[in-house]
């Protein structure tokens, strides 16, 4: 498929995104004031808290499990295609609904009054102890300190509003400075950075189809691009050209300890789901790209980092392919569940990861199956079916 019509596949994407989340703020039947009595019901019962609570979506709803166990502590009804990331602290994940972000409670299973309403709720960025939210629909930046959500709260935000709305990205860093994409619904270019005072101080507009970031050792941010990956780093951009003319790198993960970026790596415009088997290692010291076959697809849910740096990549073989960032070589595989293959339709459910610490939690929808491994040793923890197959899967993650 050529550019324009991948341009317009991300547009219907985002609008198929917001049709089929038009119900997610709806619990159990299909109007809002059902939904607040659920809430109101769900606040007013004394649920157990859980520890380090996971968050599983499925085609209705939310399982909210035990992080250690994996035992179902609460199922939450909630039509419509749910996307669920972590908020940055102990208790809280972010919901993606039609009106907007909704904060979850996943220790105490309840949505609270937190909220940041908007068409599109977007990508979910937690850096340095804040969390920045993108809202497609409108162009608008919220972050916010997680820790303002104790108790319910609506926490007190920064904001910024894009020149024009888009399916964007934000990161906001230690020193106050917030990287931002740039682009229109039609066409993504690049990112610029604000200061403290929302004052813009860098621009960059060599980074086509921008998409996706993280954020490697001492604050690097890395942006994907269709020909590469767009860096920021002490003040300045850099661009990585990657080995091939169009090669994107739209899905990203990072680690604090590692300069290295984890990134996927695709070549061909025309496929209609391409399925790489190579990935992209991005050393941000030197700002050059290494590909490493895996011999196996992944799909954008398979990228995580370990807690030493690993980069984690899980194959449509069952495998998960722990690697050495600074080599490329893959030092572990943990045989993780069966084979699969990515749906066509990206919000269709697939095999997906998730880290905190030194755990991976791994679903298996086809065997309606949740499991968790030691990154150390490679053991398998536990698993645990549940009554329906999930799609996605999170935690709460606490970024202090």
């Amino acid at each position: 498929m050529n550019r324009s019509i991948r341009a317009r596949m991300l547009t219907g994407t985002a609008l198929a995104l917001t049709t089929s989340m038009a119900l997610t703020a709806c619990g159990g039947s299909d109007d809002a004031s059902s939904d607040a009595e659920q809430t109101k019901q769900t606040k007013s019962s004394k649920a157990t808290a859980v520890k380090n609570p996971l968050v599983a979506s499925y085609d209705g709803g939310l399982y909210v499990l035990d992080g250690k166990t994996l035992k179902l502590a609460k199922t939450v009804e909630l039509a419509g295609f749910n996307r669920v990331n972590p908020a940055g602290d102990e208790d809280h994940l972010v919901i993606s609904t039609d009106s907007g972000f909704r904060m979850f409670d996943a220790a105490r299973q309840t949505f609270t009054d937190a909220e940041f309403k908007g068409s599109k709720p977007g990508h979910v960025v937690r850096h340095g102890g804040r969390t920045a939210l993108f809202t497609d629909g409108t162009g608008e930046v919220n972050v916010f300190d997680p820790a303002g959500l104790a108790g319910g709260k609506q926490p007190q935000v920064r904001s910024y509003t894009s020149a024009e709305p888009h399916h964007g990205v934000a990161i906001e860093l230690t020193n106050g400075e917030l990287v931002s994409t740039l682009g229109t619904e039609e066409k993504r270019t690049g990112a610029l950075v604000l200061d403290k005072n929302n004052k813009e101080i860098a621009r960059a507009e060599n980074c086509p189809g921008v998409h996706g970031e993280a954020a490697a050792k001492d604050e690097v941010v890395g942006l994907g691009c269709e020909d590469g990956v767009l860096l920021y780093k002490d003040g300045k951009f850099t661009k990585v050209d990657a080995p091939d003319d169009y090669a994107r790198t739209g899905n990203q993960a990072g680690s604090d300890v590692s300069p290295i970026l984890l990134g996927d790596y695709k070549t061909d415009p025309e496929a209609e789901l391409e399925r790489p088997t190579r990935i992209s290692l991005i050393d941000t010291r030197t700002a050059k790209m290494k590909l490493i076959d895996l011999g196996t697809s992944y799909s954008f849910r398979s990228l995580a980092r370990g807690p030493h740096g690993e980069a984690l990549v899980l194959g449509t073989n069952g495998v998960l392919h722990v690697i050495a960032p600074e080599t490329g070589k893959v030092e572990k595989k943990i045989a993780a569940v069966g084979d699969w293959t990515e749906p066509l339709d990206w919000q269709q459910p697939r095999p997906t990861l998730f880290v905190r610490d030194h755990t991976a939690y791994i679903s298996e929808p086809g065997k309606r199956q949740l499991h968790a491994f030691d990154l150390d040793s490679g053991e398998k923890l536990t698993s645990v079916t549940l009554p329906r197959g999930t799609n996605e899967l999170s935690g709460t993650v606490d970024g202090h």
